[in-house]
């Protein structure tokens, strides 16, 4: 039963609540659809893939039958910034208006809250502080601890969140006591989550929905209270994050720093026991003889291999043996004095759980690779029972990946198909997944395909906003093909004119790091020449929050970023105007869990191209496009370089997903746009 028995439509329209409470309130058709739809399936326990264009206002669409339910909800968000923001700003603006006593809890993972016992044993123990600038850090978050309710690391201002002490200053699952904890009654963690179980509405991320799954699978206790509903916003990036987590990953460096705190704890606590130092000695000469054994990674491409892939794999192989073995007898040894000291414990515990994913990484089985079988433009076919029983078949088989980094090598797994997600799904929950790029033109089987969501019932309403008089999409008719060595300085000669043209910020959108270093470059030496007075800044050469804000600062600045600035950053009005986007955004061909999965779908006469890389592609783009309009008043041009988006057959699929865009592929009319476009006028911020 509902709390309030109330329309769900009635507090959307002209007379009710919001309107009332919001100043230059708008109904939007679109938002009360979806919020009606979310509600009949938190009634009926069903599964709705809902696709929003930007401005729908989907966030209170999803939180009001949320509210009203009567049950409990949990709402997994893309990151922590967008959880912060909904619990933050939309909750108690929402629950202010709505008037109800929703008690709705913010959770997050361990590594976001101060654990009292590492605090204390960096305090007593100098050599885990790496600098003076730690030293000082340190002393902040003891005052921040001694005064914290939350002890979430977000709220600790003067030390950045990405600072690396943190990792030292919180637990992992590995190193917690848990009840064993002499600081156990004032466990930040379990404080949080005794509140998220006493809650409502629980907002959480989708890396903590995931890990709790995994907990799950593991027979360990939950991390999630029991809910009635899931709402999953952002869900477009649900089936990478499942792959992510339901995968594993070692790194050496993990394993060093284990050898580290392991001899620190076993000399202090239990030296009469065993040669300690000799032992940790002896794993640590056979990991190092594993990444010398590996340096042939290095020179190949992404500087990765899959299992297959490794050069001398032989040899691998039995560096890897020795490793496991050296490890395993130090970890016996832990194991047999752990009772001494919590110092232990939490040594043998992280010991135990290494030990376990090197094992997991190292036994592996994957199938026999047969030849490829289909060609590169076979149409796709519709999904067929023979279809779900071909991916019931990938179920189980991991995808093994080693990457060679500077001073460390990472083993990899992650499942050749996620779409067995769709089973975690318990017969009395409903869940919700919505997003602004859920489909691929108007289809939704690529999203549906990759989490098992057969028969969800899928919904989608376009953006209020009206994209063909605000803003144009311009695809240069002149450009070289983009694999040209002369593709860059003729992509930036292009965008310099509408960067002088345009009023507002820009941001340039590059489909790898490297092309963020060189156009950063490139644009750097045309300001000089052309004496254009604009400030660049690129990602890497600060925090992504920190550019952010420095962005929002400037009027006239430019931005260049990658992958993480595609999406979840918002510039509304004349601090971006001009988007420019250089390539397609298809996924990097040495990804080794696309690479497996294309010769999965080619093995089963499928066609990948269209299968997975049009439909990755076309939602990205979308999202990188979605930067441009963020509210009504919003304006601009978004340049896509990519002459393909055009060109190509398959570009329509691309182009067509997008928002109704004016278009044109002459330079002079995408200059003369900024020309003839009023200034934006302020209007209401609804969500």
């Amino acid at each position: 039963m509902r709390v309030l028995d109330f329309e769900i439509s009635d507090w959307f329209l002209q007379e009710g609540p919001f309107a009332g409470a919001i100043p230059g309130y708008k109904v939007r058709d679109a938002q009360i659809q979806l919020a009606q739809a979310i509600d009949e399936t938190i009634q009926a326990k069903s599964v709705l893939v809902a696709e929003a264009g930007t401005g729908t206002g989907k966030t209170w669409a999803y939180l009001v039958p949320a509210f009203l339910s009567g049950g409990k909800v949990i709402v997994s968000t893309g990151t922590r910034t967008l959880q912060d923001q909904l619990y933050t700003k939309d909750v108690p603006r929402l629950k202010k208006i709505m008037a109800l006593p929703v008690h709705v809890a913010l959770l997050k993972g361990r590594s976001n809250y101060v654990c009292h016992y590492h605090l204390d044993r960096m305090e007593q123990d100098d050599r885990s502080l790496r600098s003076k600038e730690e030293v000082v850090q340190l002393r902040y978050i003891r005052q921040f601890a001694d005064r914290s309710h939350s002890g979430d690391k977000t709220d600790c201002a003067k030390v950045p969140e990405d600072a690396d002490i943190w990792g030292r200053a919180t637990s992992t699952r590995e190193n917690c006591l848990n009840q064993d904890c002499p600081f156990v009654k004032d466990c930040f963690m379990l404080k949080a989550r005794r509140n998220a179980q006493e809650a409502d509405v629980v907002v959480i991320n989708h890396a903590l929905f995931f890990a709790d799954l995994v907990l799950k699978e593991e027979g360990i206790a939950d991390l999630l209270p029991a809910a009635d509903t899931v709402i999953f916003d952002e869900a477009h990036q649900l089936p990478d994050t499942a792959t992510r987590f339901l995968g594993d990953t070692v790194a050496t460096s993990q394993i060093m720093d284990f050898l580290k705190v392991t001899e620190v704890a076993c000399l202090s606590q239990a030296r009469d026991s065993a040669r300690w130092s000799e032992i940790c000695k002896k794993v640590e000469y056979y990991v190092k003889d594993l990444r010398l054994v590996a340096a042939g990674i290095d020179k190949l491409p992404g500087k990765k291999a899959t299992y297959e892939q490794i050069p001398e794999l032989d040899k691998f192989n039995e560096a890897l043996a020795n490793m496991e073995d050296e490890l395993d007898k130090l970890v016996r040894m832990l194991v047999a004095v752990q009772e001494r000291h919590p110092d232990l414990m939490a040594a043998a515990k992280s010991g135990t759980e290494l030990r376990a994913k090197i094992y997991r990484w190292s036994h592996a089985a994957l199938p026999e690779v047969e030849p490829d079988s289909a060609e590169e433009n076979e149409e796709p076919e519709n999904e067929t029972s023979a279809d779900t029983s071909k991916k019931n078949r990938q179920q189980d088989i991991l995808v093994r990946w080693v990457e060679f980094g500077l001073h460390h090598l990472r083993l990899n797994s992650a499942p050749l198909s996620v779409h067995t997600f769709a089973r975690y799904k318990k017969p009395e929950q409903a869940w919700v997944f919505t997003s602004a790029t859920l489909s691929v033109y108007k289809d939704f089987s690529h999203f549906t395909r990759q989490l098992g969501l057969h028969n969800a019932r899928t919904e989608r309403w376009e953006s209020p906003f009206n994209y063909k008089d605000k803003a144009l999409l311009y695809v240069p008719n002149h450009l070289p093909e983009t694999q040209s060595p002369d593709f860059a300085q003729a992509f930036v000669d292009t965008l310099l004119p509408l960067i002088k043209a345009t009023p507002g910020g820009v941001l340039v959108l590059c489909t790898t790091l490297r092309a963020v270093d060189y156009f950063a470059h490139l644009l750097i030496k045309a300001f000089d020449k052309e004496d254009v007075d604009r400030p660049v800044m690129k990602q890497g050469e600060s925090t992504r929050g920190q550019l952010i804000q420095r962005f929002r600062q400037h009027a006239n600045a430019v931005l260049v970023g990658s992958a993480s600035f595609w999406e979840g950053v918002d510039f509304p009005g004349d601090i971006l105007t001009l988007v420019a986007i250089d390539k397609l955004p298809f996924a990097p061909p040495d990804d080794p869990v696309l690479e497996a999965r294309i010769k999965a779908c080619r093995q089963e006469g499928g066609n990948p191209f269209f299968e997975y890389q049009i439909p990755g592609a076309a939602i990205a783009l979308k999202q990188g496009a979605g930067r441009l309009i963020r509210t009504e008043s919003d304006w601009g041009v978004l340049m896509v370089g990519d002459r393909r988006l055009v060109e190509k057959p398959y570009g329509k699929l691309l182009w067509r997903g997008l928002p109704s865009f004016s278009r044109t592929r002459y330079l002079e009319e995408a200059v003369s746009f900024f020309d003839k476009s009023e200034p934006p006028v302020d209007e209401a911020n609804q969500t």
